[in-house]
């Protein structure tokens, strides 16, 4: 039996031979069909993927820009605080609030000890510059341009539109 098993199977006529050699080859990859349809679908779902990735890129910054402004605020905040209870020198006309933005990273005397009050200007996200825009209690609320006197407030530069619509400079 097992002389007969062994002659059997090197019995096989050509065509079953060649027959079954093409169906293992044809099995073993993908068309050309198939490759297409794959790299167009691929193609889809990350063009789909790119506005998803710009708009949190997006976002990202903007959250950067919110923390930058409130630890500026915050810092002339302070500044002024010290300066109402009477431990700095102030000029008469600057209303307790510092002179520009320098001042607060640089330090002031208070009762014999330097304190600081920023570390470093913020980068400002949308610029990508330290120039902020800044506004003394002397100008009006949607003033442009500084006058000099103190530093009462302070704002982004740049003009684009926020994703929920307003302006950065708004901020």
């Amino acid at each position: 039996m097992n002389h007969r098993a062994q002659g059997s199977r090197s019995e096989l006529s050509g065509d079953e031979s060649s027959m079954r050699v093409n169906r293992l080859s044809g099995e073993s990859g993908l068309t050309l069909v198939e490759l297409i349809i794959t790299v167009a679908i691929i193609g889809i779902l990350s063009c789909a993927a790119l506005p998803v990735a710009r708009f949190q890129v997006k976002r990202v910054k903007e959250r950067e820009l919110r923390r930058d402004l409130w630890e500026m605020r915050d810092a002339i905040d302070r500044y002024k605080d010290a300066a109402d209870r009477g431990g700095m020198k102030i000029k008469a006309d600057s209303q307790g609030y510092p002179p520009d933005l320098q001042t607060m990273v640089d330090g002031v005397e208070v009762q014999d000890k330097k304190v600081r009050f920023l570390r470093a200007i913020p980068v400002d996200p949308m610029t990508k510059s330290t120039d902020w825009g800044m506004r003394s209690n002397q100008d009006d609320a949607d003033s442009d341009s500084w006058g000099g006197q103190n530093v009462f407030d302070v704002y982004s530069k740049s003009n684009d539109t926020a994703l929920d619509g307003t302006k950065y400079s708004t901020w």
